[in-house]
């Protein structure tokens, strides 16, 4: 073949090589363009906005991060669904799973006559057949109904402590619904009575855990008032009530409404309670509480429906002629009012003086009674003598009292009243005059005022003047329980003994992990704010003697500092630091150093102070090389927490 004729043969070949390839790889680009797009397009259909469709050839890859593998899976099934199943490259990547949060775990409790119900949620961990048979234990728990469900995560912080106090007031309380969380208990309840009211919320509120947010609404029963009394009284100390009876809401508002008007100060509350004697009984004590006001002093008792107004000895007769006209012209139908404007009463308060004559009641804080004064014969003394042992005790009473048979009519009775008043008192003295009866002293019962006033009102009649000095000291309260200074130092031991105060090293920065040991104590002391105490702060012997006393009394101090931030009232704690001395345990080993690095608190008594001031603190452990010379241990109770090491190198 001639070269001539085989060149255009071959650069037709040339071309067409050439168109064919171009022609294929358009026809690839096509391919790979319209597959991309429509997998693009189905996704978004399909609300997968996060994959992203690319092409590699006949190859369709799809990238992205799917939520989860279910998201993954129905993604590949949309591009299936496109293109042949072969030709999609799945390059996803899953994101990781999210971590579950785990439900409050809370319980509510309901207890009636009919049983214990049980509704909530708990954690699997929990041992609920050991729940269910420790509240089907309870005295009277009747059928358990247990309504309980669980889930598979593990126990808060504050569970099991919030769960065994929430047991214990289900105990104390078979009227109520308990709510129990980790972190919070809730108490609706009945009570029998408001003694019982206050016994249940003052031993629960002790009992609480530390940190648990405790909420109580315990109601009582309406008491029975009789009589059904007020007392409102405007002298130099102020306005106040002895006693005050309501018998709605409503009623009690207008009272207290009216005597914030005449000068009442502060918090005062009325009695809410059954036996009012008319419907308009809050009406009257307005009226009265009102004159009272405008008077500027006196007294005004309400006794059922008989009202007494008592002027001051230096009120202007006039004035108080119309101030009584007025009052008994507003009073309700059925009320009826005695007013008097009493001579200057002198007490003489012995029985001997020149003035009136007087009979004398004192009661001691050991509960030893001695009656003294004038009593109206021999048959009087004899009932009067009996009376005073049974309400007291035979060998409690002494007998002082000398016969007079010029005494006033009416003298016993009056006599009698005062002695039961003065049996509504830890300690105090009555004193009977014709004029008056005087009652004064000391009562851990904070309606004790009120129940004197309701004795004195119904035996004395409502014609009678009366004066009442009646002081509440909580200490002296049964119903609060509060501990003895011995007490508070053994519960303070417990917790210290649980847990130490430590600090920081060579630093009076008190570590966060003994705050919670801080906050304990804190609770504790509110309990025992009178009980003097000496926070003591102590160290090893490492590092020099003056060095360490500074750093030991800088502990001290912070203690003190951190108990006065969380409200405690600090007035009855000193706080000292000993250094080195008075070690409980040798300093030749690192355990002896860690037991003297420590903070006390011991109990100040009368005897303590009378002792020297160098007498040691504690008692050693043990009989440590190098301590044989320790001096020996204070009287009074010791509380002991280590802290974190003293000594310079730390």
């Amino acid at each position: 073949m001639r070269f001539s004729n085989f060149v255009p043969m071959l650069l037709a070949f040339v071309v067409a090589c050439i168109l064919s390839v171009f022609s294929a790889g358009f026809a690839v680009t096509q391919i790979e363009q319209r597959s991309a797009g429509a997998v693009t397009t189905a996704m978004r259909d399909q609300g997968h906005d996060w994959v992203s469709a690319s092409a590699d050839g006949l190859q369709v890859l799809l990238d992205g991060t799917a939520p989860d593998e279910a998201s993954r899976f129905r993604a590949i099934s949309v591009a299936n669904g496109i293109v042949d199943a072969a030709r999609v490259i799945d390059r996803f990547d899953v994101a990781a799973a999210s971590v579950i949060e785990a439900p409050r775990f809370s319980i509510e409790v309901l207890r009636n006559a009919a049983g214990i119900s049980l509704i909530g949620l708990i954690p699997l961990v929990s041992d609920r057949e050991a729940l269910v048979a420790r509240i089907r234990a309870l005295p009277k728990a009747g059928e358990v109904s247990d309504l309980l469900e669980t889930a598979d995560f593990p126990s808060p912080e504050g569970w099991d402590a919030a769960l065994d106090f929430g047991l214990l007031a289900l105990r104390q309380l078979p009227r109520s619904k308990i709510s129990i969380a980790a972190d919070a208990v809730s108490i609706d309840a009945i009570s029998d009575s408001r003694a019982d009211k206050r016994r249940i919320e003052s031993d629960l509120s002790r009992a609480a855990p530390s940190g648990l947010k405790l909420e109580m609404n315990v109601a009582a029963p309406r008491p029975v008032i009789t009589p059904f009394t007020l007392r409102f009284l405007i002298d130099e100390d102020g306005a106040r009530f002895d006693a005050c009876s309501a018998a709605t809401e409503q009623g009690r508002t207008q009272i207290l409404s009216a005597a914030r008007d005449a000068g009442l100060e502060g918090s005062a509350d009325c009695t809410i309670g059954l036996g009012v004697p008319s419907p308009d009984w809050s009406r009257a004590a307005v009226s009265g509480i009102k004159v009272l006001a405008e008077l500027g002093g006196g007294s005004l008792t309400l006794s059922d429906a008989d009202i007494t107004l008592i002027g001051q000895d230096t009120t202007d007769p006039a004035l108080f002629e119309r101030m009584a006209g007025e009052l008994e012209g507003a009073l309700p139908l059925g009320f009826s009012l005695f007013a008097v404007l009493p001579k200057k009463v002198v007490i003489d308060g012995t029985g001997e003086g020149d003035g009136p004559p007087e009979f004398i009641a004192t009661r001691s804080v050991e509960g030893l009674v001695q009656l003294r004064g004038r009593i109206a014969g021999d048959r009087a003394r004899i009932a009067m003598g009996s009376f005073a042992k049974a309400r007291f005790g035979v060998d409690a009473v002494t007998d002082a009292t000398r016969t007079d048979d010029t005494l006033p009519d009416g003298w016993l009775p009056r006599v009698l009243a005062a002695l039961e008043a003065l049996g509504q008192l830890h300690n105090g003295t009555a004193v009977v005059q014709p004029e008056v009866v005087s009652i004064t002293g000391t009562s851990g019962n904070p309606d004790a005022r009120a129940e004197i006033s309701r004795i004195l009102s119904d035996q004395l009649g409502s014609a009678e003047n009366f004066a009442l000095r009646v002081t509440y000291d909580k200490k002296l309260d049964p119903v609060l329980g509060l501990p003895t200074p011995e007490e508070c130092v053994a519960q303070i031991n417990q917790v210290m003994g649980a847990r130490k105060i430590t600090f920081a090293p060579g630093s009076s920065d008190i570590d966060t992990d003994a705050r919670q040991t801080v906050e304990r104590i804190a609770e504790l002391l509110r309990t025992c704010n009178d009980v003097q105490m000496e926070i003591g702060g102590y160290t090893d012997s490492q590092g020099r003697e003056s060095m360490n006393q500074q750093l030991s009394q800088a502990r001290a101090e912070a203690v003190l500092t951190a108990l006065a931030a969380r409200r405690v009232a600090t007035a009855n704690l000193s706080a000292i630091g000993f250094g080195e001395e008075r070690p409980i345990a040798t300093n030749e080993t690192e355990d002896g150093r860690e037991a003297n690095r420590r903070i006390e608190f011991k109990l100040i008594s009368a005897d303590d102070d009378e002792q020297d001031d160098d007498a040691g603190t504690g008692t050693a452990e043990e009989d440590p090389a190098g301590a044989e010379d320790a001096p020996e241990a204070e009287g009074g109770e010791i509380i002991t927490g280590g802290a974190e090491s003293d000594n310079e190198q730390n």
